[in-house]
């Protein structure tokens, strides 16, 4: 399945049960569900002290995430596959131009 017939398979299950909602609550659920997934971690590690273990909870809450994700961006009408291609582009440029893939912040 590509990112495209996966964003069309979630649109299709959120406008057939109606439960479409607005931007600021994807946005919140986004959130929400990504707090889950952070809890998920403290607790395979018992708060950092052990290793990370992938649980089923673990990829139950990703998963959670990911739908969320795409529910927002199909809320705000973004193409995933587009997005990611620009976003490796400037991770790209990135890296070839820091070593790294973080923000640089420019030098007053």
């Amino acid at each position: 399945m590509t990112l495209d017939e996966l964003q069309l398979l979630i649109k299709t299950f959120v406008e057939t049960r109606q439960i479409d909602t607005s931007v600021s609550n994807r946005m919140l659920d986004v959130l929400s569900e990504a707090g889950e997934l952070s809890k998920e971690v403290l607790k395979s590690t018992d708060y950092g002290k052990k290793s990370f273990e992938l649980t089923q909870a673990f990829v139950e809450e990703f998963g959670d995430v990911f739908f969320s994700l795409i529910c927002l961006a199909n809320r705000v009408d973004i193409n995933i596959e587009d997005m990611i291609d620009q976003a490796l582009i400037k991770y790209h440029k990135r890296f070839l131009e820091h070593q790294h893939i973080g923000s640089v912040e420019k030098k007053k």
